[in-house]
């Protein structure tokens, strides 16, 4: 039986990343992915929020997703955009690049670290106790890990294995999407009936004065809504059926790279974590795709989990940490599940929802409304209840400009290794923290600028600041250092 530290079922972006974090950590991680290589066929979900984007930033490898990708203002909420050009972030805009590139660029970050692939195989049940994990694969194998991470999508086999309830709402409505070729000229566009919205364009685009371009050669990309709601697997009849509903014709539709229906149900796990089983992406939260969101905040879920699940497997931190995992993490899918169903209600063609999604673009026309959204739809207004305190406790670290003995840095460059940093604004050499001083940078800096948090505005400056590995600040000086052991035991284990 070969044994791991960690493994994780799923190598999708939200794997990937966690596979990452955990090996950046020096922790043995293997991932088990049923398909046989990264590719994936299709473009599938596309686009990057901005906090994932300064996540990437926090790893060293954001330039790598820059340099393929489409920057572009991609927040909205009921397909009314925010605006976040005005946003206090080195990254105030999303990104336009397809899911399969995204794969790929995790993909090549991952193979240069030390992470084992059992790649064509696919996770079928497990066993727990108290010491680790025995998973069983399709294969007849079986390997061992001290924790198991479900990475496995929204049917999830490791959530259902584990016996973790699913709870959640039922789907309204159910869209087809697919990527395929014609024969004849589509009607190109968004196109609103009393079914809902469907939409036909080509694959390929560009950004072009921050608006999208698309190019006259390639697949199209097809979306349907479907009427009655269905589920299953789609095929290419049903979406040749809807589309002559739709639009008359089906266009010779032919050669479809791949087919998917998607809903608008919205589920979530009971628990992220049941003993040495943790969930994280999909395998834990489904809803619309309104928004774009799910990938993202999946990449995220990965971000949180990654660090506290690699001190504990080292021995630094006690098996409780893991629960502070479900308690950050669960609040955020819960607000994204309200407010893609929000969304999707908004969305629907009659006229009474359609006056409520005006009234609605008129709010958020305005700055604070506006300010308030786009920060939960971006990410960069999270804010974990860490308690009462300063208003940076619970939130991302700015990527500050800092002043050192060595010279200018980048803060999110002390975040590459995903270990935590203690920044001393006050006097050189004025906090001592030599227990954990092989655990956490204490670096003395300088830094005179405002301090600005998106959706919040300035804030005081502080006299020290705890960063957490995933960027979050774990505690706050204000010219004491009340708390500070406390904060560290806390995360970064007992001195």
């Amino acid at each position: 039986m070969l044994k791991h530290a960690v493994v994780i079922a799923g190598g999708g972006p939200t794997g990937l990343m966690l596979a990452g974090v955990l090996a950046l950590t020096g922790v043995d991680v293997a991932v088990v992915e049923r398909r046989p290589d990264q590719t994936l066929a299709g473009s599938r979900a596309g686009g990057l929020h901005a906090r994932t984007i300064e996540v990437l930033d926090q790893r060293g490898i954001a330039e790598r997703f820059l340099k393929e990708g489409q920057k572009a203002q991609v927040a909205a909420f009921a397909m009314i955009p925010l605006d976040i050009s005005d946003f206090p972030t080195r990254h105030p805009y999303g990104l336009g690049l397809w899911q399969n590139h995204i794969e790929r660029i995790l993909a090549e970050w991952v193979a240069g670290l030390s992470v084992t692939f059992y790649r064509g195989r696919e996770v079928t049940g497990l066993a727990q106790d108290d010491d680790g994990v025995d998973v069983t694969l399709a294969d007849g194998g079986t390997l061992r890990a001290k924790y198991l991470v479900g990475c496995d999508g929204g049917r999830s086999v490791v959530r259902k294995a584990a016996g973790i309830d699913f709870p959640g709402w039922d789907p309204t409505i159910s869209n087809l999407i697919a990527e395929a070729a014609f024969t004849g000229t589509p009607k190109v566009g968004i196109h609103r009936d009393a079914r809902g919205i469907h939409g036909i364009s080509r694959v390929e685009y560009e950004i072009v004065d921050g608006k999208i371009v698309y190019k006259d050669y390639g697949p199209f990309r097809v979306m349907v809504t479907e009427q009655p709601v269905a589920t299953g697997e789609p095929t290419l009849a049903d979406l040749s059926a809807a589309l002559i509903e739709i639009y008359g014709t089906d266009y010779g539709i032919h050669s479809p790279i791949w087919i998917s229906r998607f809903t608008d149900m919205a589920r979530q796990a009971a628990t992220y974590r049941d003993r040495r089983v943790l969930l994280a992406g999909d395998a834990a939260h489904v809803h619309a795709p309104d928004g774009g969101q799910g990938l993202n905040i999946g990449v995220q879920d990965a971000v949180n989990l990654g660090w506290k699940l690699a001190q504990v497997v080292k021995g630094i931190s006690p098996e409780n940490l893991l629960d502070s995992y479900h308690a950050e993490r669960h609040p955020v899918a819960a607000r994204v599940l309200r407010n893609t169903m929000a969304s999707v209600a908004l969305r629907r063609p009659d006229e009474r929802t359609t006056a409520v999604r005006e009234t609605m673009a008129e709010l958020l026309a305005l700055t604070e409304p506006r300010k308030h959204l786009a920060g939960v739809m971006s990410g960069l207004g999270l804010h974990y209840d860490l308690g009462l305190g300063h208003p940076l406790l619970g939130r991302r670290m700015p990527d500050l400009d800092l002043g050192t003995a060595k010279g200018a840095l980048r803060f999110f460059t002390l975040l590459h290794k995903a270990t935590p940093v203690l920044l001393n604004f006050a006097e050189a050499g004025a906090i001592d923290i030599t227990p954990w001083a092989k655990r956490v940078q204490l670096i003395d800096v300088k830094y005179d600028g405002p301090w600005e948090l998106p959706a919040l505005g300035t804030v005081p400056a502080p006299s020290a600041v705890l960063v957490r590995p995933d960027g979050y600040v774990a505690w706050v000086g204000d010219q004491s250092h009340a708390g500070l052991s406390e904060a560290l035991t806390v995360w970064f284990g007992a001195p």
